[in-house]
Formats: C-alpha cells, sequence, structure tokens
C-alpha cells in the first residue's frame, strides 16, 4: 500500500544512499552539474540557496561543498536527521529544517537568490491545486528576481509509454552484491512507485521496499502552475543541454510580486 511521501522518505532514510553506487561520488558529480546551473541563471559564484526537499542531503552538501550558501528543508524529520548527520561529518554546518513545500513557514530565512527541488519532488504534489500552492511558497522565499530550479522525469514521454519496470541496477561494494529496482503502478493521473533495494549479507540476501504514489506531472501543468505562483521566464533544459540525468525547468520570481 502506498505510503505519504513523509513516510516514503522516513522509511527510506537510512537506506537512501543505496540507491546509488557510490553515494559521495553522485554528491560530488551533482554538486558539479548543478552548480553550474546555479552560478548561470543567479550570476553569482557563490549563491544563497534554499534546497527545499533536501532529503538527506544529496544536492545540498554537494553544493555547499562547492562554494554555495546552503539552507535545506524537508518534510522528513528522519531525512533531514540523517542529512544533518551527514554535514556535520564534513565539516559543513548548514541549517537544516522539517518543513513541508505546502507551508515554509518554519524556514526562518528568506531572501534566497535560488530555490532548488530536485530528484523528481514536486510530483509528489498529487493535485494542481497543491502544486501551486508549494511553488507560491517557495516564489516567497525568493529575493526579486531569483530563480527556481527543478529536476523532474520527463512525463509527457511516460505518460505515453507507461513503463511498468525500471531495469535493475547491480552494484559491488566490500565484496558484497546489491541491486535496485523499481515497479511502476500505472493509474489514470500518475503512478504507484515500488522501490526494491536488495542487499547481499552475511547471513543470505535482504530485500526492503518503499511505496509511495506520483503524480505523472506534465509540462502544460506545470508551467501553469509556476505562472499562478509568480514566476516568468520559463525554461525547460534536456538532459543532452543540462547533462542531468532528469530534465530541468527553471523559472525567476516576477519582480513585482
Amino acid at each position: 500500500m502506498a505510503t505519504s511521501p513523509e513516510c516514503f522518505y522516513d522509511n527510506l532514510s537510512d537506506s537512501y544512499h543505496l540507491i546509488f553506487e557510490d553515494w559521495d561520488r553522485s554528491i560530488a558529480w551533482q554538486a558539479a552539474v548543478l552548480g553550474q546551473l546555479l552560478e548561470r541563471y543567479t550570476r553569482k559564484p557563490s549563491a544563497y540557496v534554499l534546497d527545499c526537499a533536501c532529503g538527506i542531503g544529496t544536492q545540498t552538501i554537494g553544493l555547499a561543498q562547492r562554494g554555495h550558501s546552503l539552507v535545506g528543508s524537508d518534510l522528513s524529520s528522519l531525512a533531514v536527521e540523517r542529512a544533518r548527520t551527514e554535514a556535520k561529518r564534513r565539516g559543513l554546518d548548514i541549517p537544516l529544517h522539517v518543513a513541508d513545500m505546502l507551508d515554509l513557514s518554519t524556514v526562518p530565512e528568506s531572501g534566497f537568490d535560488a530555490a532548488l527541488i530536485a530528484d523528481n519532488a514536486l510530483p509528489h504534489l498529487l493535485t494542481q491545486s497543491d502544486l501551486e500552492k508549494a511553488l507560491a511558497q517557495i516564489c516567497g522565499k525568493l529575493t526579486d528576481a531569483g530563480v527556481m530550479i527543478a529536476t523532474l522525469r520527463d512525463y509527457d514521454a511516460l505518460s505515453a509509454e507507461r513503463p511498468s519496470v525500471q531495469p535493475p541496477a547491480f552494484y559491488v561494494q566490500d565484496g558484497k552484491t546489491r541491486f535496485v529496482h523499481q515497479v511502476w503502478q500505472w493509474e489514470s493521473d500518475g503512478y504507484v512507485l515500488h522501490v526494491y533495494i536488495t542487499v547481499q549479507t552475511d547471513e543470505g540476501w535482504s530485500v526492503k521496499h518503499y511505496v509511495s504514489r506520483y503524480r505523472a506531472l506534465l509540462r502544460a501543468d506545470m508551467e501553469k502552475a509556476l505562472l499562478s505562483a509568480g514566476f516568468t521566464s520559463i525554461e525547460w533544459l534536456d538532459p543532452r543541454v543540462s547533462s542531468f540525468y532528469q530534465p530541468v525547468v527553471v523559472a525567476r520570481r516576477t519582480a513585482s510580486r
């Protein structure tokens, strides 16, 4: 049975790094790609950034290591706790808050040059009204002409294809094998996501299973929500342009908001 996004990421917080072949390497790679976008669109070598779906810190940590000033927030308290631990382990002092994108009032900071919502977080918002509300909250945290950068799957294509399985990825670490795969159960306007992480241990194999629901967020609906929330100058960057593994949408806060 699908769980709420909060429960999904609470449950996944201890194992999220296992999705990646090498989490530290992914942290550095994502910081290099997303960092260049932040610097390009903010026109600053060190931007003030709100990562409002920070999870366990994949983007927050890397961008802070790159020299940006980060504040992170996430609706999962366990993910935020893990992010604090991981940041401190790397000698980073990053303000991290528990906050749902639908209500960022518990994030005391504001006046950000940019807001980042990475790793397909926005499609957890299942209705257009919730999407518009979250984007309005994000817009309110930005300075005039601040930018929002979000990454999400190409749902215009996926809605037509309706794939049922993401092929497994096999990794070997410390002589032990693990594989990660996803199963998608499609519904009318989205799908139930099943994430399986299978890990080889000295005692045998351990299988972890996590379930949540996603909206198939089409570009037209995303653009409509952005305009309603107070953004303009919407630009889509496909992976061949951005070098990121998901499409990236960039929008700028309307200065008069």
